[in-house]
């Protein structure tokens, strides 16, 4: 085919497409929306996307089911998710690890900026430093006195190499310069049973995993692993109050959906979306997850991933962490 003619019938194509595209983000929704969460249930991301999920629903007129798919760090959801047809009807939940701590561990077969359309946040949970009961540390600075007295006799749980705890856990020894180990679990659950039981002597849960623990007698909490102070446990300092610099890792949660999705549903995604994170009952559900509500414009999240995914890459090639 002649250049000339090529180039007609791309623009022709084009045209077509448009008022189709437009067709259909008019019509949308038509059918029931799935939210794609990257782990099992009954955790944190679930409990947030059921609650987002319900609230969607109600505004848009249309079923909205949640599908876990776990594994591989949430990494087998996103690439489910970046190759669904981008029409509104398959969307996700994506979390810190899918979109900023898996780009640096793993090769992946997805792009968390490219591959994605990015809808809005939704909210930000810190990580919290909590010890078992059995640690006579009233607060982080003496915390690090004691494993500094006690060289090789301190080790902290983690959910796995590589996940959040990990990461801040390692955070936390490197900018403490304590000598301590890290012990990886398949998971937060077995990582808590553990330091509860004494096997291990501190670990780095997500508020909401630690909050319960906490609030029932079972570990207690010496600081929060973030920049700020948590709505749940305003009374318990950061890290960074005392003393301790560097030791950041805030778990959040955001909606994205496939690359190409049109431009019209992504903005009503986000539009309906932030109404139901304004609405005071959904914050305080979200808050008895341990998490405060973020929202905000597709750009600012695509903007955001783009520096989350930076950052950690830095921060784990630092601390030379691997996955198994």
């Amino acid at each position: 085919m002649p250049v000339k003619n090529f180039l007609s019938a791309a623009v022709a194509l084009g045209t077509l497409f448009t008022p189709i595209t437009h067709a259909l983000a008019q019509t949308w929704p038509e059918k029931t929306i799935s939210i794609v969460v990257p782990t099992a249930a009954g955790g944190a991301n679930d409990a947030i996307a059921r609650i987002i999920g319900q609230g969607l629903s109600a505004r848009l007129g249309q079923p909205v089911i949640i599908d876990n798919k776990s594994g591989a760090g949430g990494a087998i959801a996103s690439e489910y998710v970046a190759k669904a047809a981008p029409d509104g009807y398959t969307i996700m939940l994506g979390y810190i690890a899918t979109h900023g701590i898996n780009p640096a561990l793993q090769k992946l077969r997805y792009d968390p900026v490219t591959d994605f359309e990015a809808i809005g946040m939704i909210a930000s949970s810190p990580t919290v430093l909590v010890v078992n009961n059995g640690v006579p540390a009233k607060n982080a600075r003496e915390l690090v006195q004691l494993i500094k007295s006690k060289p090789d006799t301190f080790n902290y749980a983690s959910a796995g190499n590589g996940t959040a705890p990990h990461i801040t856990g390692e955070m936390f020894r490197m900018s403490a310069g304590l000598d301590m180990q890290g012990i990886p679990y398949k998971g937060s659950a077995p990582a808590v049973v553990d330091t509860i039981a004494g096997n291990t002597q501190l670990m780095f849960p997500s508020m909401f995993t630690a909050y319960p623990q906490v609030k029932g007698g079972k570990l207690r909490a010496l600081g929060i692993a973030g920049e700020k102070r948590s709505v749940v446990m305003p009374e318990l300092p950061t890290l960074s109050e005392q003393g301790i610099a560097n030791v950041n890792m805030s778990q959040w949660y955001a909606m994205f959906a496939p690359a190409k999705t049109p431009k019209a549903i992504v903005d009503r995604l986000n539009k309906e979306m932030n109404a139901v994170l304004n609405d005071k009952a959904t914050e305080k559900k979200i808050e008895d997850q341990g998490a405060e509500v973020e929202t905000g414009t597709p750009d600012q999240l695509k903007a955001f991933v783009k520096k989350e995914a930076a950052h950690w890459k830095t921060v784990i090639t630092a601390a030379k962490i691997q996955i198994d």
